[in-house]
């Protein structure tokens, strides 16, 4: 996930930023063309031009240059990006499991709706826009669709709803959540706090805890 509209450290340094569906294929044809240097997944994977490929050792490395060159800890660095560009609160809770049919028709009923959430009131914010994402490549122009129910609030914040059936019981629905804190604003929150409205304003809107019969996440990251 990218950062809210609004929100891009990237568009603040004209950095030109790329959002792109899951899948490091999508990295690949970037970086072939030059438009990227530096890619990264919401799953934590890294990578650059030198390979079309995630590349942990990299990372690591790349990590090391930056703390020699600023002679400081990981977490001051991060506390003096947030003191200047404020904090992207994010995580992604995977259901795990679910019974087939209960997935798809979760799945099914909230893209039905996506037409007519605009403007209602959601988790203390109001939907912006609700979309199902679809990307066009800059460079070769292909488009691919059905990537995910993505949930925009005026504020910024964001949920996206992507269901796999790639488990080995059930599917899996994944749900990502992001909203932005303003510098002058609560930097140290644990995210789950911070996402707490967000959280229940996901359930509220698709039935997660109805619909799965689950209370909880199987994984938070």
């Amino acid at each position: 996930m990218a950062p809210p509209a609004g929100q891009n450290d990237g568009m603040a340094l004209a950095i030109p930023c790329y959002e792109t569906p899951a899948g490091w294929k999508f990295f690949g044809t970037l970086l072939d063309a030059g438009r990227i240097t530096v890619c990264g997944e919401e799953s934590f994977g890294a990578g650059s031009d030198h390979v079309r490929e995630k590349d942990g050792l990299w990372a690591v490395l790349f990590w090391l240059s930056i703390l020699a060159a600023e002679r400081c800890s990981v977490a001051s660095l991060m506390e003096r990006h947030w003191a200047v560009y404020g904090r992207h609160y994010y995580s992604r809770h995977d259901y795990e499991g679910v019974e087939q049919t209960a997935a798809a028709e979760l799945y099914g009923a909230l893209r039905d709706r996506l037409p007519k959430l605009a403007g209602q009131p959601l988790a203390g914010d109001r939907i912006d826009q609700a979309d199902e994402f679809c990307y066009t490549d800059p460079v070769d122009g292909a488009t691919s669709s059905g990537q995910g129910l993505r949930i925009l609030l005026e504020s910024g914040s964001r949920m996206i709803f992507r269901l796999s059936g790639t488990g080995t019981r059930g599917a899996t629905l994944r749900l990502y959540l992001e909203r932005h804190e303003p510098s002058s604003g609560a930097l140290n929150l644990d995210p789950q706090t911070a996402l707490a409205p967000l959280i229940r304003g996901a359930d509220q809107l698709a039935g997660i805890r109805e619909r799965t019969g689950m209370t909880a996440p199987t994984v938070i990251t």
